[in-house]
């Protein structure tokens, strides 16, 4: 798979890892602290299977910045979906606007020098 594609799939599966492992125990409350801290750790190593090689291959295509901010983007989506079907929270206008916002300054970081 190509330099350009693989560390975004790879940060793609990196952060579902990530925001289980932030996020999934909400639904377990529950549970010990000890123990979603546990589980948690389980899970972000995994993360880190993804997001180190995605960085490490993505810095031959892509600069750090870049980098960066498709893994914020990536995050914001699959914390979007993440939070309507696995929380059931809702999905507002404000958080549309909000991650647009985001999504803009990720516009101007790939765009380049302006002027």
């Amino acid at each position: 798979m190509s330099p350009k594609i693989l560390p975004i799939v790879f940060l793609i599966v990196s952060n579902v890892f990530m925001t289980f492992a932030w996020y999934g125990h909400l639904k377990f409350e529950n549970r010990p602290l000890y123990l979603v801290i546990l589980v948690s750790w389980m899970i972000a190593l995994a993360e880190y299977c993804f997001a180190v090689p995605a960085n490490r291959i993505g810095h031959t295509v892509y600069n750090a910045a870049e980098l960066k901010t498709m893994q914020e983007v990536i995050t914001l989506v699959v914390f979007s979906i993440f939070s309507v079907f696995y929380l059931g929270e809702q999905f507002t206008i404000n958080h549309l606007i909000g991650f647009g916002c985001i999504c803009l300054g990720a516009f101007f970081i790939f765009k380049g020098p302006i002027g």
